[in-house]
């Protein structure tokens, strides 16, 4: 153990060690000096991932095009003068290679890049399974925001027609809102970084006239009353239903097709099949989205009075005190009810517990 007191410590804060040159370090820089040159500078509107490329530096979708092109083309000079470039650049490093063979990306013009695919999604090139999703474009989310703020659309609606999920919907009109309220007021908005990093990802753009999707909005959510295994006997003439299905969980539970985020869209197909005109279908999801807007008015005002009634709030110097009255009752007899009151982590299910007797032993 070495120990010097502070008067003789060198009040340098560099080392004077030598560097060592380790393998490792050694791999890594003719890793930069070759493949890894091609990520020195991003490409023009597109990604930039490690599994674009290939172990040599090139672009993966580029050399594609180029052999398509080169077996497209006839004989004679044109395709004399690609056999000359491939062989001028074999005598060209590896860096100089794949600089040399990069494609011109002119706007509008020919040579532009093909369009990304899967493989060129990947940043991980030990991960071949994880896919780099796309994320909504400044003019998707613009429209986005002026659909329901200023056309007075219903999220669900919006939802239906940008092809976006709900909750996306919502939080884009939020932080939209935000953001134009920050720039009335001046503050600094960080639009260099968004627009560096919007760049460097797969984004979903925007075309008024053709409708894009830009992720599955009918997702089916997973409901807690469907988690345990249950075994169902049932006859086999039976028509077994997704209703019945509902009911065998849990007798209040709704079927699929009225869980899912858009049910609507099930019964317009429905229309579709049936051969209602167009103007048909449209007077028929009108008069439905204003049936559903007045029971969902109802309800919210139903649980507006509700609160007022059961709560009572007290004004404090700082905060508001909010008290309701409850009962231990409402916990019910095994202290499970939903009416219960704290957070109750509950008993788990037993139907994957080893031993347990999973088919039935009865028929009711």
């Amino acid at each position: 153990m070495h120990c010097c007191r502070a008067s003789r410590c060198s009040p340098r804060k560099f080392s004077t060690t030598p560097r060592q040159n380790t393998r490792l370090r050694r791999t890594l820089f003719r890793w930069l000096n070759g493949p890894g040159a091609a990520f020195r500078n991003p490409l023009p509107n597109s990604t930039n991932y490690l599994g674009a490329y290939g172990a040599n530096g090139e672009l993966l979708r580029a050399a594609g095009r180029s052999q398509a092109q080169g077996k497209g083309s006839n004989e004679g000079a044109d395709a004399g003068e690609v056999v000359d470039q491939d062989e001028g650049l074999s005598g060209l490093g590896s860096e100089e290679q794949s600089t040399a063979r990069e494609p011109e990306r002119k706007p509008g013009s020919t040579s532009e890049l093909p369009p990304e695919k899967g493989e060129d999604l990947k940043p991980f090139p030990l991960n071949r399974y994880f896919l780099s999703q796309k994320v909504l474009s400044e003019e998707y989310r613009e429209e986005i925001w002026r659909r329901v703020t200023k056309d007075g659309k219903d999220v669900k609606v919006v939802s239906a027609e940008m092809g976006v999920e709900m909750n996306r919907v919502g939080a884009v009109v939020r932080l939209k809102t935000i953001e134009k309220e920050w720039a009335k007021k001046g503050k600094p908005l960080a639009k260099p970084y968004s627009r560096a990093v919007m760049a460097m990802l797969p984004q979903t753009i925007y075309n008024a006239k053709f409708r894009a999707r830009h992720e599955p909005i009918n997702d089916l959510p997973t409901h807690a009353a469907t988690m345990p295994q249950i075994f169902h006997p049932t006859s086999e003439s039976r028509v077994f239903t997704r209703l019945d299905a509902a009911k065998v969980f849990d007798p209040t539970l709704l079927p699929a097709d009225d869980r899912i985020p858009h049910p609507e869209l099930i019964v317009l197909e429905k229309e579709v099949i049936s051969g209602l005109t167009k103007a048909e279908r449209n007077e028929n999801m009108v008069e439905r989205a204003r049936v559903e807007a007045e029971r969902r008015e109802k309800k919210e005002k139903k649980e507006r009075e509700r609160e007022a009634r059961d709560l009572r709030v007290v004004q404090g110097s700082r905060w508001e005190f909010r008290f309701r009255d409850v009962s231990v009752e409402d916990a019910g007899k095994d202290g499970r009810g939903p009416k219960g009151v704290g957070w109750r982590y509950g008993i788990p299910h037993e139907d994957r517990k080893k031993g347990q007797v999973r088919i039935p032993t009865r028929v009711g």
